[in-house]
Parts: structure tokens; C-alpha cells; sequence
């Protein structure tokens, strides 16, 4: 099963309809969020974090890769799911209607979050060092919100994992 394109597709339009209103919004968020920075801080943390929002997508694909060549797709792709549509969601903890790039703030934290709880098992899922972007974001974002957040991406690890156990559960109908 390959990645659904529709939902990259859709991540990539939320990013470019971000995009297009300027990184201005994303700038006044951060001002607010620092304390008393100066341009240069505004400005660079301003390119992290748009660095770190555009690489979505691919953490997705990538992701969603792994996944099928380790036959894990319908634990992982429910997952991958759930993050893609929360971050096309318009409207979240950190709408980007009204806040534009700083709107997908907290997207991008929930779906680290939810590729740092896959990495979490056994074996390495994808073996991603994702602590910095992590502690970066939970600093944009504040620790509120990003509770909310761990505790969305941890629910959802819950609810795969117990449709899982039941549908593991039932005999087939083939059977």
C-alpha cells in the first residue's frame, strides 16, 4: 500500500497557504513567545521553524515508506492518519486561519510527537534523532500546549493499539 498522495498533497497546500500570507505572522508569534529577542534571534528562529514545518511531508512519506517495508501499515498508516489530518485541520490549538505559519506550530509538534512515540518500540521505527525540533517547538508553542498535544499523540497510540487487539480478536470472514 503505497502513501496516499491526497494526503501529502493536502500537508503541501497547507504549507503553501501559510506560506503565501508571509513568514510576518510567524515573526510576531515568535516575538511574543521570546523573551525580549532581538531581530537576529526573531529572524533565525523564524527559519528553523519553518524549516522544521516543511519537512512534514516528507517525515510523512518517509514514514509511511518504512511502514509498508516492514509490513506494518495497519498499525502505522492509522497513525500517519490522524497526524496528516490533524495538520490540514483549519481549525486546532494554534489555528492557522488567523496565525498563518505559527498555525502549524502545533501540527508539526503533533506529528513529530507521534513519529518520536512509533520510535519508541522494540526496534527503532525510523531511528530519527527528533529531540531538537521537539524541545524547539514545545518552546513555541508553550508547555500547555504541548501537553495537550503529548497526551493527543498518545491517545491515539492507544486507540490503534486496542482496534488492533480487536480486529485481531474477531476471526475473519474468509476464515
Amino acid at each position: 500500500m503505497d502513501a496516499n498522495p491526497m494526503d501529502l498533497a493536502d500537508v503541501h497546500a497547507v504549507i503553501a497557504s501559510a506560506r503565501a500570507r508571509g513568514i510576518e505572522p510567524l515573526q510576531r508569534y515568535i516575538r511574543k513567545r521570546l523573551r525580549d529577542p532581538d531581530e537576529a534571534e526573531v529572524k533565525e528562529a523564524s527559519e528553523v521553524a519553518l524549516e522544521i514545518i516543511e519537512t512534514v511531508p516528507i517525515f510523512l512519506a518517509r514514514a509511511a515508506q518504512e511502514a509498508e517495508e516492514r509490513k506494518l501499515v495497519a498499525v502505522v498508516r492509522p497513525l500517519l492518519d490522524r497526524a496528516a489530518v490533524y495538520f490540514t485541520r483549519p481549525v486546532d490549538l494554534i489555528p492557522e486561519m488567523t496565525h498563518g505559519l505559527a498555525g502549524l506550530l502545533d501540527d508539526t509538534y503533533l506529528v513529530l510527537r507521534v513519529l518520536e512515540n512509533l520510535d519508541r518500540g522494540p526496534t527503532p521505527f525510523l531511528d530519527w534523532d527528533l529531540e531538537y525540533p521537539l524541545t524547539f517547538l514545545r518552546g513555541l508553542v508553550g508547555s500547555k500546549i504541548a501537553r495537550q498535544l503529548d497526551d493527543l499523540s498518545l491517545l491515539a497510540m492507544q486507540d490503534v493499539s486496542q482496534q488492533l487487539a480487536s480486529f485481531q480478536g474477531h476471526p475473519s470472514a474468509e476464515a
